[in-house]
């Protein structure tokens, strides 16, 4: 494949994914993760909340660089930096949670009907081969999400390094994300073979997407720097469920549209070279698939 007809098809499946976003059914399918998130949310924060604030405190009480900070701050006429430093803290180490829950929330809920949507209105004549299984997707996305939480929590102590902490958790989280869509959305239509040949020879692309999904994602993270958000969290958790719900339907989307512009492409390729007698695989098959 090409660069530059790679570089067209995720330009051309952004755009498309983008504008999906817009319509009614995305819109209001995407309250359903927000709901069963923000649920989750607040019973984790109903039951575990406090003994996390005081675990977190006591941790900090320890420390002397804490103590000293508490003291020059206070001297300064600011009080409570622990207790603010124990909810930012608590705060950030929850925010993978939501983030994952949100992804998964989507890929359950939203992704399948997002994909016929796609699938009706640009690809109506592709044939489902159903080369994948509702039961394959859930072992699938458990897996990966167990190596994503591992490596999530092997790499925390590398996010006390500036640039890692802007660096780590996007790739993981857009790893994790180019995992669990690319099979989703060609679990209906293509075959097993279908959809080893493409996500091969389209891995990049779909990792950039992935990644850059991964990045979009991190930025409702970064309001738990700002004080202010922790006085409003609970309505700012829902903000940022709300924003992660909608980024990762956006991902969805994207995923959707290239990956059955690919899969047409291919076998339009096959189609083509059979005639021919020319064997053909994903790597051969470019252009761009059916309006």
């Amino acid at each position: 494949m090409s660069a530059s007809v790679s570089v067209s098809r995720l330009a051309d499946s952004c755009w498309r994914a983008a504008a999906y976003c817009l319509h009614p059914t995305v819109i209001a399918l995407s309250f359903l993760p927000v709901l069963l998130m923000g649920a989750l949310a607040w019973f984790l924060a109903l039951y575990f909340w406090v003994p996390a604030l005081d675990a977190v405190q006591t941790t900090l009480g320890s420390w002397q660089l804490v103590k000293v900070m508490e003291s020059w701050l206070g001297s300064a006429g600011l009080s409570n930096v622990r207790t603010m430093l124990s909810q930012l803290i608590v705060m950030v180490i929850a925010t993978p949670v939501i983030v994952i829950g949100s992804l998964l929330l989507v890929a359950a809920m939203m992704a399948p009907w997002m994909l016929k949507l796609v699938a009706k209105r640009r690809f109506p004549t592709l044939e489902q081969l159903r080369g994948g299984s509702i039961l394959g997707g859930v072992v699938g996305a458990l897996w990966v999400t167990l190596l994503a939480v591992f490596a999530l929590i092997i790499t925390i102590p590398l996010w006390l390094i500036p640039p890692l902490v802007l660096v780590l958790p996007p790739l993981i989280w857009g790893w994790l994300t180019f995992r669990v869509m690319s099979y989703d959305v060609l679990a209906d239509h293509a075959s097993r073979e279908e959809r080893r040949e493409i996500i091969k020879a389209h891995r990049f692309p779909l990792i950039a997407m992935g990644v850059l999904t991964g990045y979009v994602s991190a930025l409702p993270s970064m309001i738990w720097g700002f004080g202010l958000a922790l006085i409003w969290a609970p309505y700012v958790v829902l903000m940022a469920i709300w924003t992660y719900t909608l980024v990762f339907a956006f991902s969805a989307l994207w995923f959707s549209h290239y990956l059955l512009s690919a899969l047409a492409d291919l076998r339009e390729s096959r189609a083509r070279d059979e005639a021919v007698g020319t064997p053909v695989n994903a790597n051969d098959a470019l252009g761009h698939g059916p309006e």
